[in-house]
């Protein structure tokens, strides 16, 4: 396979992350949104260091995209659990009330 093949398989988990960010109003949609993008950027930095005379950096800054995306995750479920102890709700519409 091509390079422009795995850059339009990121491109196109890019753009599904950000079109399901845009459009749901729950927060777990939202932060599915979040990590559908996370996963197109890796895809893309792994594409990348094969392709290139990169070593294993693409592979390195994937590992930390990993890291990242589930320590995000993890906090994001953390206040969304929070906000529906209090709300009854994840809609994210009604997070104005956390306004300090």
């Amino acid at each position: 396979m091509s390079l422009s093949a795995y850059l339009l398989v990121g491109a196109v988990l890019f753009v599904c992350g950000i079109v399901c960010m845009a459009t749901k109003r729950n927060g777990i949609g939202v932060l599915m949104g979040v990590e559908l993008v996370l996963n197109g950027a890796n895809v893309n930095f792994v594409a990348f260091s094969k392709y290139t005379q990169l070593g294993l950096d693409g592979q390195i800054f994937s590992l930390f995209v990993i890291v990242l995306a589930a320590a995000e995750a993890a906090v994001a479920l953390a206040i969304a659990l929070n906000f529906y102890n209090n709300h009854l709700t994840i809609d994210v519409d009604r997070a104005n009330k956390l306004k300090g």
